[in-house]
Formats: structure tokens, C-alpha cells, sequence
């Protein structure tokens, strides 16, 4: 497979040594990098934008630019003299996300916030021209943990009223189906769970009660994903250059809870970037996901078993963790099993969906920074990359937590390019601590 790099903020990290890294990923295999965010980070914590905004481009969009803030230009034109090296090696180059600020339209004329977001694209790509495009993070995303976690929850309407109102959405319907739903959730019983929870679709519609109003707030949902993504690609077709669009969804495992429907976004980006994430605790990561669905439904219901509530989660999700059957089990990490099987399931999902192998790049981590998860091992790491590639995936990008780590490395490089080898003046990824008889 054909590994690209997410080289994210802060952007310093890399910037200060780029040849010398550049040199060695692309050794490694390394064909593409993504940066972000778009900001330099000052020794008080604060941020400075890394280019200024040019109210010319704001106008022609009927949107208000960004207020002007203080630069550091000897860090703006390192960055682009790393963006240059990295062009130069014929490597692909997006951006992830664009800076924030601007003015916005009337909720009437752009409810979702598409041209303000295309002014700042615009106005990113003729400040970067040697990207190809930019990424999104969670495209039309909708909230899929059961436990308040990460700034929200599955049953809450974060959309306000009036937004709701001018989509011409039935808020008592839908306030109504989230309602019974949510009860629903807090009204299961052993009975229900073991009668139902393993007899297909319709033993599911009669285990979770789903009636009208109910699959109406699940629906409603899906269309303003959606809905938002068209918005934002309309957008795309008034640059004056060819942008390249993608979207990092969650797993196919919980892109039907989120909205995230992949054959849906399939024509409307250049790029989707399944996460494979599945590492426990923090946020994001699989296992982590299912504990806190798992501990909160045995919370509504004390009178499930840690393995009814397993079973709940299968039923909703059609995910089964091989091997798992209690919460303890989650502890002792990933069997051979969940490569072949889960990774392999969900990389395949994924492509059938999309359609277009080209299109599809897995965005894969090991859970430490950002995500604040249990790290994964390099074996780990193996697994997923072998499991992805014999499930057809082509292309994966690594983001580092916060870099690589040497093994991390030494796994991509010797799946994708040259094996790294560890020496006293060479490349060495700063997240591992290179051995006393280096640093004398």
C-alpha cells in the first residue's frame, strides 16, 4: 500500500527539520502528506493564522473576511519552502480543514454555512498553491455515543430551532421520536434482549420498539448529513481551480448512526477517509465506543447481563468483537481474530460503498494524542495495515500521536518502501527516544 503522512499542528514539529524527514518518508513509501491545522502556535499557547486573508476573495463570495491578526513571516515562508520540497517529490497535498473567521450569509440563503466555508477555501488554496485540496473532518457528522462523551450525546437535537424550522423538519415529531427511542433504551429486558437481539432486521424493529416518529429523528438525521455535504460540494464547482474535496467519517460500523451514509458521499468528494480507529478509551476508537454503549445500557438496565448489553450493541450495530463477551475481555487488547475479521469487514464495506478503490484512503491511528486512547502496539498496527491491503486497500494515511513512533515507523516503512534503519545521524522519529550511545 501507498502510505501519505498527516503532518498536523502543531505545524512547527515539522517544519524545522522537513528535508531530513521528507527524505526518509519518502524512503518509507510516503507519497502524500496532509497539514493542519492551519496555524502557528506562540510560546503563550496562543495561535497566529499562516497566511493573511485576502478580502477580495470575501467579497466575491457576499461574505464578510476575517479580521486581520498579527504573522510571523519567517514561519509562513518555511512552511512554504516544506510545501515546496514536498511538491517537488511529486507527492500529493491537502489541507486539513481551513482557518476559521469570516462572515456567513442569511440562514435563509445558506443554511449550512457553505459559502463562508468555500470563501476560506478559496482563499486557502490561492495562499497554498501546491495543494490539491482540502479535507473535512466529520463531514454532516451526528452524534453516535450513548453516554455523554466528547461534547455530546446520540439523544439530543444540537441544531437550533430556527435552522430546523427553515429545513421544514416537524420538530414535535422529531423531539417525539427521540423521545420514545431514548425510553425505549432505558426499558430492556433480559427477555426482550434474548429473544430478539440475535433474529435479524425485524426481530431489531421490535427489540428497539422503532415506530414512526422514531425512524423520522433517525431519518431527518441522515438527510441533513447529507443535505450538508451537497451544500459544501456545490461550492467546490466555483473555484477557480480544480479543489479536490475529501471527508473523514467514522467506520462504516457507525456511519449509518452518524449520517455519514458512504454511497451517499461517494459522488460528492474526490477523497473519503474511513478512520480506522478501534482503539479502547479516549474517544473515537471501537472498543472504547462499544465499553461506554455497553456500561450505559447495563446502567439504564441493571437488570442486563454485560453480555445482553453485547448483544444490544450487535443487534444496532451489526458488530460483533470476536472473543468479547464482558467488559474485562475489552482489556486484553486484539486478538488475530478482529484484524481478520473486523478490520477486514470494515475496509470491504468500505470500498463496495464507495465503489472506486481510488477513491478510498483509510485514515488510521493508534489512539494516543489527540484521541487520548489506549495506545496500540506495532503489531497492532500491522494487523490493521495487512488486513486493509488483502481487503483491497490501496492508499492509508498514518496520523502520528504525536509522531511515530520508531516501531510504527519501522512497520509502515517495511510494508510500504525501505526499511528504516536506525542510525546516529539519520531520520529518527521524535515520539521514541533514540539510545544513550546516540546522543553522547
Amino acid at each position: 500500500m501507498v502510505p501519505w503522512i498527516f503532518a498536523h499542528s502543531p505545524l512547527e514539529h515539522w517544519m524545522g527539520d522537513y528535508k531530513r524527514i521528507f527524505e526518509a518518508w519518502e524512503d518509507g513509501g510516503v507519497r502524500g502528506i496532509v497539514f493542519g491545522y492551519l496555524r502557528f502556535m506562540q510560546s503563550d499557547g496562543t495561535a497566529l493564522p499562516t497566511f493573511p486573508p485576502d478580502p477580495k476573495v470575501y467579497a466575491e463570495f457576499g461574505v464578510s473576511p476575517p479580521a486581520e491578526a498579527p504573522r510571523d513571516l519567517e514561519k509562513e515562508k518555511l512552511l512554504h519552502a516544506m510545501l515546496d520540497d514536498a511538491a517537488s517529490r511529486g507527492w500529493h497535498i491537502m489541507t486539513f480543514s481551513v482557518p476559521g473567521g469570516g462572515g456567513s450569509r442569511p440562514l435563509a440563503e445558506d443554511p449550512y454555512g457553505a459559502v463562508g466555508f468555500a470563501a476560506q477555501v478559496q482563499d486557502t488554496m490561492n495562499a497554498f498553491p501546491q495543494a490539491h485540496g482540502v479535507i473535512i473532518d466529520g463531514p454532516g457528522e451526528k452524534h453516535y455515543e450513548l453516554a455523554y462523551h466528547h461534547g455530546g450525546e446520540l439523544f439530543e437535537i444540537r441544531e437550533s430551532e430556527q435552522l430546523l424550522a427553515h429545513l421544514g423538519v416537524d420538530i414535535d415529531r422529531l423531539r417525539r421520536g427521540l423521545a420514545h427511542l431514548r425510553d425505549r433504551f432505558h426499558h430492556l429486558t433480559p427477555d426482550l434482549v434474548r429473544y430478539h437481539a440475535h433474529g435479524g432486521m425485524l426481530a431489531a424493529l421490535t427489540l428497539f420498539d422503532l415506530n414512526e416518529d422514531a425512524l423520522y429523528w433517525l431519518r431527518t438525521r441522515q438527510e441533513m448529513a447529507l443535505d450538508y455535504m451537497r451544500a459544501i460540494q456545490a461550492q467546490f464547482e466555483k473555484f477557480n481551480r480544480k479543489v479536490e474535496l475529501g471527508g473523514i467519517p467514522r467506520t462504516a460500523t457507525f456511519s449509518a448512526l452518524t449520517g455519514q451514509n458512504y454511497q451517499q458521499m461517494a459522488p460528492l468528494f474526490d477523497y473519503i477517509f474511513p478512520k480506522h480507529y478501534f482503539w479502547h478509551r479516549g474517544f473515537d476508537g471501537m472498543y472504547g465506543t462499544i465499553a461506554r454503549w455497553v456500561q450505559k445500557l447495563g446502567e439504564w438496565n441493571p437488570t442486563l447481563q454485560e453480555e445482553d448489553c453485547f448483544a444490544v450493541v450487535q443487534a444496532l450495530f451489526g458488530l460483533e468483537l470476536p472473543g468479547i463477551r464482558s467488559l474485562i475481555e475489552l482489556e486484553l487488547g486484539f486478538p488475530q481474530e478482529f484484524f481478520d475479521k473486523v478490520v477486514s469487514s470494515e475496509t470491504k464495506r468500505a470500498l463496495a460503498a464507495i465503489g472506486n478503490v481510488d477513491k478510498v484512503i483509510a485514515w488510521v491511528s493508534t489512539g494516543r494524542s489527540p484521541h487520548a486512547g489506549e495506545a496500540m502496539t506495532a503489531k497492532d498496527l500491522h494487523g490493521i495495515l495487512t488486513a486493509s491491503e488483502r481487503a483491497g486497500l490501496k492508499r492509508f494515511l498514518f496520523h502520528p500521536d504525536p509522531d511515530l513512533s520508531a516501531s510504527e515507523w519501522s512497520i509502515i516503512s517495511w510494508l510500504c518502501g525501505k526499511l528504516w534503519r536506525q542510525s546516529r545521524n539519520g531520520y529518527w522519529p521524535s515520539d521514541s527516544a533514540k539510545p544513550h550511545e546516540y546522543t553522547r
